[in-house]
């Protein structure tokens, strides 16, 4: 497990750059006004979406996980404890294929438990936190 710290940039290059550097990381996966870092130490999942005119530079945090097993049991936990906002078994978001189930803290931060499948040459859709639990996607800019 890490966790994900996914922030708005307003210049990719510049941003893969300055975190290159900083943890001492070359680029885990690398798009079109996206990057991701997979970094060992700290366990940390960091993703930077170009979005130079987005209102705040952090985006939502997560946690990856490598399993389905996971991924099901934070769904559980989170659905005994009435926190889910949106739960998805298949969505392709970020370049990759993954399930995920996300839950808002009480000042509007999204949180998301995902896992992983299998990469994607589209960048995929933005979670509708507003449609509910099980909503249809569609494409609105960065999810992760």
């Amino acid at each position: 497990m890490r966790i994900q710290l996914a922030l708005n940039v307003k210049d990719i290059e510049t941003a893969i750059d300055f975190y290159s550097k900083l943890f001492g990381a070359e680029v885990n996966k690398r798009k079109p006004g996206y990057a991701n870092f997979a970094i060992d130490s700290p366990p940390l999942k960091l993703v930077l979406n170009e979005r130079p005119d987005a209102p705040e530079r952090l985006d939502h945090l997560g946690v990856e996980v490598f399993s389905e097993e996971e991924v099901a049991s934070t769904a559980d936990r989170l659905r005994e404890a009435g926190m889910i906002s949106l739960e998805e078994k298949d969505t392709t978001c970020c370049y990759a294929n993954s399930e995920k189930v996300w839950a808002t803290e009480p000042d509007g931060l999204q949180w998301e438990w995902y896992r992983i499948k299998s990469d994607s040459d589209t960048f995929g859709v933005e979670p509708d936190f507003k449609a509910g639990a099980q909503a249809e996607q569609t494409k609105k800019g960065p999810c992760c």
